[in-house]
Formats: C-alpha cells, structure tokens, sequence
C-alpha cells in the first residue's frame, strides 16, 4: 500500500469512527441525553476529501445510526426523531452535491494544469545538459505556481562551433506577455539559423517584435533580453544586452565572483523605435571551470518577509557549487528559504559551465 492510500484510509476512518462512537455513547447514556444531531457532522468531514459516493456511504451510514438510536430508545414515531432523521438525510445530500462540485472542479483544474504544463514545455524547450564544451542548467518559477508559465523566457540554440542563448523578461503578465515570449522564442529559433552575429540578431529579433506589437495594437510592451553567444573552440564569450541585468561570472576556484556589465546597453527589444538601435556586443573570457549565471530581475526582485531584496550576489559565496545543476539546486532552496516561499515576479535562471577540454 502506497504513502497516499494509507492517508486516504485515515483519513475516512475518521467520519466513520465519529459515527461509531457517536452511536455508541448516546446507547450508553440515558435516553435524555441525546447525540444523534452529531451525526451530521460525519458526511459533512467526508466530503472535504472523499468522492460523492463514498460521501453518500457516509451519510447512509449516519442516517442508519439515527434509525437505530430512534429504535433503542423507543423514539422512532416522534416527530423529533423523524425531524432529525430527514434533516440527517437533506444536509447529507446537500454534502454530496458539494461533494460532486468539488470533484468536478478538481477536473477541471488538473486539466488547465496539463495544458500549462505542454505549453510552457512547448515554449520554454528543455535546454541540452551539454553542448560541446558547456554545460548547462536552467529554473523556471512562476510567480503564481498555478499558471506553469509567465512573460520570463529563455532558450538556447547550438551547431559545432557556437552555443547562444537569450534569456529575456516581456514586461507585464498574464496571457500577453506569455504571447510575447512565444513570439520572441518562435523568432530566435528561426533568425539564428542564419549564423548571423548578436547585432544583427538583436536588430532582427527587435524587427520581430515590432511587427508583432504593430499587429496587435500593442506598443507599449518591451522585453528586456540578453544574448550570449559562446565559441566553442576559443575560451571566450559575446555578450550583447537590451536592457536586461549582467550576468555573474563565477571563477573556476569559486573566490571571485564578477558582474559583466557593458559600457552600454541598448534599448529592450521592441522599442527600437523610439532610440538608436546601436547594437554592441563586447567578448570576455571564459575559461574552463567558469560559471556564469544568468537570470531575469524576478530574483533580484524577491523580498523577504522585511521587504528587503534578495542579495544574489552577496549569497552566492555561501553557496559551495562545482556545476550548473549544483548551483542551480542551491540557489533555488536559498530564494525559497529567504522568501519563505513567496514570490512576486517569474524569474528564470540559466547557470552555464566550460568544461575542461
């Protein structure tokens, strides 16, 4: 018997231990006292938890009860013993609806989260463990667990030479920003085919967000992203930002830990209109046993109980991590830790890794 089973039996043991001991008392003490109103309390704990029919068993269970307490004390022919057993009866049966409701939207909710879950795996495709020399490791949390999937995004495109990712942030929430993430995901697979270079890319993909937003009447959104491309030849990487936070460069002996901030940032993709597209990228190094982690403002933006901000770069240090899937296991139980579990934005977290070669 499987950990579930075994609390679903406890748990109806005891509407059905009430019933018994409820019965048997009020057998025991003089037949003015009486304790089958109590019995109604046995189908109204059974269906917080069990299905309609087992609901009902219970109600028919406690509507016995009351036929036989009425027998044994000679009461069966009152009008108050009637009274009592047809109101067992009525509120057992209301119960059971509530019961019935109850299931129905249990459906319905596993439904929605099916399909959430397709979606956001549809959207946000798992990202390789290895590509190359890198290896990776990546979270997704929404804000409301719920919904599965958010306006964070990230994905990750590779051939024999290069790897390079985006990771982005579509400002606002809910279905339009989920759209605008598919829009700027559905776009980087395709653009980056053309083994174009991050300025061109970024130009492109800002094109794309455009058009989308001219589309849909809706020019007031952005997103915030950040490419980096990775050689897998030379121990090196290209950065290119629009708008979104530096990445953390962790050294290979843990001790220093960098922000990779560019001189300058472009506008967030989808505002190109209204400032010079001047698109610059900038290399770094990246030598074997680097970790550099990348992430959306959702964790930066995280607050404790106080109100205070998650310190990310401050907490790393305590965070003993010699791979991706390390840090990335890490640093989700410390934010979960520091926010006692509450968060307010999405947030996604992308920790890549040059392997020795």
């Amino acid at each position: 018997m499987n950990g579930k089973g075994m609390h679903y039996r406890l748990l109806l043991a005891v509407p059905v231990g009430l019933i018994a001991a409820i019965t048997v008392t009020d057998l025991i003490l003089p037949d003015e006292v009486r304790l089958g109103p109590l019995l109604v309390v046995a189908p109204a704990i059974t269906a917080s938890f069990a299905v309609p029919l087992v609901t009902a068993i219970t109600g028919v269970l406690a509507v016995a009860a009351q036929l036989l307490l009425g027998v044994h004390d000679g009461s069966l022919h009152t009008q108050t013993t009637q009274a009592q057993i047809l109101a067992l009866a009525v509120v057992s049966a209301i119960v059971v609806a509530f019961s019935a409701l109850r299931e129905r939207d249990q459906r319905q909710l596993v439904q929605i989260r099916t399909v959430a879950e397709a979606a956001q795996r549809a959207l946000l495709r798992p990202l390789p463990v290895q590509a190359g020399p890198l290896r990776f490791a990546s979270l997704y949390l929404a804000a409301a667990a719920e919904a599965q999937i958010g306006g964070d995004l990230y994905g990750a495109s590779t051939d024999n030479s290069r790897t390079i990712i985006v990771i982005g942030d579509v400002r606002g929430k809910g279905l339009p920003a989920v759209s605008e993430a598919a829009t700027l995901l559905g776009s980087f697979r395709e653009i980056v085919r053309s083994h174009t270079d991050l300025p061109d890319l970024a130009a492109r993909l800002d094109d794309s967000i455009r058009a989308d937003h001219a589309a849909a009447d809706q020019r007031e959104s952005f997103v915030t992203a950040l490419l980096i491309e990775f050689s897998h030849d030379a121990h090196t990487a290209t950065m290119l930002s629009c708008g979104h936070p530096p990445p953390l460069l962790i050294g290979r002996d843990r001790a220093e830990i960098r922000q990779l901030a560019l001189d300058t940032d472009a506008p967030p993709l989808g505002l190109g209109e209204l400032a010079p597209r001047d698109y610059k990228s900038a290399t770094f190094p990246f030598e074997p046993g680097d970790i550099l982690l990348t992430y959306t403002d959702g964790i930066i933006e995280a607050r404790d109980p106080a109100g205070a901000f998650y310190p990310l770069h401050d907490r790393l240090p305590r965070l003993r991590a010699d791979d991706p899937a390390t840090l990335i296991a890490a640093l989700h139980a410390d934010l979960l830790a520091y926010t006692r579990g509450s968060l307010d934005d999405d947030l996604a977290l992308i920790a890549i890794q040059r392997l020795h070669n």
